[in-house]
């Protein structure tokens, strides 16, 4: 019999977001500078076993139903099926999703599938080849879009696309990733840009509203609201009927100008076992210690209790009370 997991607010943890790596084969602006990285040594990283005791903790005892696989890029993490593997293997178990960048998600994508993998989101910021080199300071859009199609052919279904919108750099092809996910049958997120970049450039002019998109793309291909849950992203869905299956619907995830903090049910866990209750938090709790350390999974729930028994209203971005989390998002899990 699990218990909920509930904060002071009265919202309960369903979502946990694994991050397996801090290391990435890309170098996006708005996550991580191109040069003077250092990557944590792989001792100080969770072992396979150890994320699978922790997830279970979050599974069985507080009834936590969705696990997201993170980075920095998660297909870099050596034998990664096999984490899929054993996560899938737990019981109640819960749904497996990843967030990959895909550009070596053709090399991992049907093993994945057979290990257990429920759903793939693919970040991607631009269609257009030098544009999207850079973004990410790679040439790599074909092996993207080749990633894409593996996860397709594997069969995962729909797969999703997940696009950071910056002012004045891809925020001209936003009617352009509509009409790509309507023709390839890929549900397109548009993400509001975050203050977690690197090199702490961001201003809230580069921020491009979610309602604006929605117009942009309402004048195109008319749209209207999907009821969902608790989930980051309102979604909304074509109504002219030409859209290819797993095309139907859009997203936006307004996490700047509307900001949906009201109904999180999410927490995370760093690739070195540091357990963060938002990903703004300023505070992290170290698990790799408790479960290194000998700790009883009493221990372990102890820590989290507390942690998410203090987990705060909102990020306050845009307020003059925000305050920037210490590390970037590569660095936290996407």
């Amino acid at each position: 019999m699990s218990t909920d997991l509930q904060d002071g607010f009265g919202r309960v943890v369903r979502d946990l977001r694994v991050s397996v790596t801090d290391r990435c084969n890309f170098r996006c602006t708005y996550c991580m500078p191109a040069e003077g990285m250092v990557w944590q040594d792989r001792s100080e990283l969770l072992t396979f076993e150890e994320i699978q005791r922790i997830v279970s903790l979050f599974v069985s005892r507080f009834g936590v139903t969705g696990v997201r696989l993170t980075g920095g890029e998660p297909t870099v993490r050596s034998h990664l099926p096999l984490l899929v593997a054993k996560l899938a293997g737990l019981r109640p178990r819960p749904d497996l999703a990843l967030t990959t960048n895909g550009a070596t998600l053709g090399l991992v994508a049907h093993d994945l599938r057979a290990a257990g993998l429920d759903r793939v989101n693919v970040s991607l910021d631009s269609l257009q080849p030098e544009r999207f080199a850079a973004i990410t300071g790679r040439d790599a859009l074909g092996r993207v879009l080749e990633g894409i199609s593996s996860a397709r052919a594997a069969g995962f279904s729909p797969v999703k696309l997940n696009c950071v919108l910056m002012r004045g750099v891809n925020d001209e092809e936003i009617v352009d990733f509509a009409q790509f996910g309507r023709e390839q049958g890929i549900s397109v997120r548009f993400i509001e840009f975050m203050p977690l970049d690197a090199t702490e450039q961001w201003t809230l002019d580069q921020v491009v509203p979610s309602a604006e998109v929605l117009d942009r793309i309402g004048t195109v291909f008319p749209l209207e609201a999907v009821t969902h849950g608790p989930e980051p992203a309102s979604r909304f869905r074509y109504t002219d009927g030409g859209a290819a299956a797993g095309g139907e619907e859009i997203g936006v995830i307004a996490s700047v100008t509307e900001p949906f903090c009201g109904d999180c049910d999410r927490v995370r866990l760093t690739a070195d076992g540091q357990f963060r209750t938002c990903l703004f938090s300023l505070d992290e709790h170290d698990l790799r210690r408790v479960v290194r350390s000998g700790g009883s999974d009493d221990d372990l729930a102890a820590v989290i209790e507390q942690a998410v028994g203090a987990k705060w209203a909102g990020h306050r971005i845009g307020r003059a009370t925000f305050v920037r989390p210490p590390r970037s998002m590569s660095q936290i899990g996407g």
